[in-house]
């Protein structure tokens, strides 16, 4: 178990360091962009996708390294009212939820990466990238953060993880 929960949390940080530069080149891109434009008076035809596919790509990508370091909005009324297992099991609860949810966007990702591929599908545009380039990012987002939310069930059923922040267990098991 420590080996899965470890390579999954190392891919997901890689997926942070990814997300982290298809960032900082989006705003390099964008720097470029503006001194084309207004410096030298010149058009510019393939930045503004490339900045748009680019902040795609690292939100997608970047999905599993938010969920490694807890940095989603979570509400915590209820586990507020409730005991260590009242609190595990909404965490479990979320976690399957969201892990179902991610599954369905796998694969209806993976559908819409494939046929973009066989048919072949480009932008339309000047630059006219191929879109299965373009919409890979997806598919892979969301297969890495299926890997992190079984890495976190895990950690949560084995106590290795506390279901919520600042929740420490005692030697019953409860807070």
């Amino acid at each position: 178990m420590d080996k899965y929960i470890n390579f999954v949390k190392f891919i997901s940080k890689f997926c942070g360091v990814i997300a982290t530069t298809l960032i900082a080149s989006a705003i390099l891109v964008i720097i470029d962009m503006v001194v084309e434009r207004y410096v030298f008076n010149l058009s510019t035809s393939w930045q503004t996708e490339f900045v748009i596919y680019s902040l795609a790509a690292a939100t997608f990508i970047g999905c599993p390294y938010v969920l490694l370091v807890k940095g989603h909005v979570n509400v915590e009324l209820l586990p507020h009212y409730f005991d260590y297992k009242g609190k595990l099991f909404l965490a479990l609860l979320a976690s399957f939820m969201s892990l179902l949810f991610f599954i369905v966007l796998f694969v209806l990702g993976t559908e819409m990466w494939w046929k973009s591929y066989t048919e072949n599908w480009t932008t339309g545009t000047i630059w006219n990238a191929k879109m299965w380039k373009l919409y890979l990012s997806f598919p892979i987002g969301m297969f890495i953060t299926i890997l992190q939310y079984i890495a976190d069930i895990i950690s949560l059923i084995t106590k290795r993880e506390m279901p919520f922040p600042g929740l420490e267990v005692t030697e019953e098991g409860n807070s």
